[in-house]
C-alpha cells in the first residue's frame, strides 16, 4: 500500500479524486490540504462523503512526507512551488496545467505568463495513458490533462496519427463543473454549479495540448476550437467536424478505431442503428471513467472544395476521465497495478 496525499482538496477535481483514493485498495489517504478550508472536515465540503472518511483539511505548510502526491492547485501555482513539493514525495501527478506542455514558449501565449521551472517540464510525462502509457510505466512526474483537450485528443487519435485530416472544426458543450479558466464560477462557488452561459468561442487554452498531443504542425491547415457550457452540471461531448485528405469508408474508420481501441479498458466505441442511445451521451457515463466514442461518414456531396466530412462525437465526465478519475488511472500505470483499479464501475443511468 501506498500513502497519497491530496494538495488543493476542496475543489471538485480534489473531491472526485478523495472519493476515489478512500475506495482504492493500493491507497491510504494520509493527508488532504486546503488553505481556505483548514481544521474543516472533508466532508464540510464534499458533503457525499459524510461518514466516508475522518479526515480534516490541513495547511500546504503542514503537509508532511508521502508516496505520492496529487496536486489539485488553480493553474500557475504548482509551478512556483514544484521544487518544495518535489521534497515531499517520490511521485507527483499534478492535475492543473502547469506541466502539460513541453514548451515553455506556450506557457507565455496560452497561461499569459512565463514558465519559472522549465527545466521541470521535460520531466513530467502527458498522463493520458491510451497516448502515453509506456512513458508512465514507472514515470515519477505525470502532468494531469485538459478535460476539453482529452475528449478531443481520443476523439480524433486515430485519425491523426495517420494523417488523414486536413482540417477540423471542434464543438465542446460542457457542464459547469468545469474549472477550465478563471472565468469559471462553479470552481470556486459550488452553489452556482448549474449556471448556463457562454464558455470560450475562441482561444481556450486546451487547443495547445490538441497542438502538441495530435502532432498538428504551425504550417498545416487549421484546427477550430469551441467550447460551451450547457445546462448539466458533470459531462463534456466533443462533436468534431473533420475534413479529410483522402475519401474513407465507414468499415475502414470502424477499422481504425478498433485497431487503437479494441484493448482499451476506458475507451467504448458506440454507435447504434436503432433505439435512443445511437452515439456518446455524457450522462450515460457519468461518474465512470469512459470515453465513449462515436462517428458518423457524411454521404450527402461534399462542399467547400470536396472534401469529404467524417463526424466524431465522444463523451467524458469532466470530472473522472477529465480529471481525477484520469489521474488515478495514470497512478495505476505508473505503480505497475492493473489499469482499472478502484475505477471499475459503469456511469449512472437514469441521472
Amino acid at each position: 500500500m501506498i500513502r497519497a496525499s491530496i494538495v488543493g482538496a476542496s475543489g471538485y477535481a480534489g473531491g472526485e479524486l478523495l472519493r476515489l483514493l478512500l475506495a482504492h485498495p493500493e491507497v491510504e489517504v494520509a493527508q488532504i490540504t486546503s488553505e481556505t478550508y483548514a481544521g474543516q472536515y472533508a466532508y464540510f465540503v464534499h458533503p457525499n462523503l459524510r461518514g466516508q472518511t475522518g479526515l480534516q483539511f490541513n495547511r500546504l505548510a503542514e503537509l508532511g512526507a508521502c508516496d505520492l502526491l496529487f496536486l489539485g492547485l488553480p493553474h500557475n501555482q504548482a509551478m512556483d512551488r514544484i521544487e518544495d513539493l518535489a521534497t515531499l514525495a517520490e511521485r507527483i501527478v499534478d492535475l492543473s496545467g502547469d506541466f502539460r506542455l513541453r514548451d515553455p514558449a506556450d506557457y507565455v501565449r496560452w497561461y499569459g505568463r512565463e514558465h519559472p521551472a522549465p527545466h521541470w517540464l521535460e520531466r513530467f510525462v502527458y498522463g493520458l495513458p491510451e497516448v502515453h502509457r509506456q512513458a508512465l510505466q514507472g514515470a515519477r512526474y505525470a502532468s494531469g490533462t485538459g478535460c476539453n483537450a482529452t475528449v478531443t485528443v481520443l476523439a480524433l487519435w486515430p485519425l491523426y496519427r495517420r494523417g488523414l485530416v486536413e482540417e477540423t472544426v471542434v464543438e465542446v458543450k460542457v457542464g459547469s463543473s468545469e474549472g477550465g479558466n478563471k472565468a469559471s464560477p462553479a470552481s470556486h462557488h459550488p452553489e452556482r454549479a448549474g449556471v448556463v452561459r457562454s464558455y470560450s468561442p475562441v482561444g481556450h487554452r486546451h487547443i495547445a495540448e490538441l497542438i502538441q498531443e495530435l502532432g498538428i504542425g504551425p504550417d498545416e491547415a487549421g484546427l477550430h476550437f469551441s467550447i460551451t457550457s450547457v445546462g448539466m452540471v458533470r459531462g463534456a461531448l466533443a462533436t468534431c467536424h473533420c475534413f479529410l485528405r483522402d475519401e474513407v469508408a465507414e468499415r475502414d474508420v470502424w477499422r481504425m478505431y478498433r485497431e487503437d481501441y479494441g484493448d482499451e479498458p476506458f475507451i467504448r466505441l458506440v454507435r447504434g442503428r436503432r433505439g435512443i442511445h445511437r452515439y456518446p451521451e455524457p450522462k450515460i457515463i457519468s461518474g465512470a471513467n469512459y470515453c465513449d466514442i462515436g462517428f458518423v461518414v457524411d454521404t450527402q456531396p461534399a462542399t467547400g472544395g470536396g472534401r469529404q466530412r467524417l463526424v466524431v462525437i465522444a463523451a467524458i465526465d469532466n470530472l473522472m476521465k477529465g480529471a481525477a478519475g484520469n489521474a488515478v488511472q495514470t497512478m495505476n500505470v505508473m505503480y505497475g497495478w492493473p489499469e482499472t483499479l478502484g475505477l471499475e464501475f459503469p456511469g449512472l443511468h437514469p441521472i
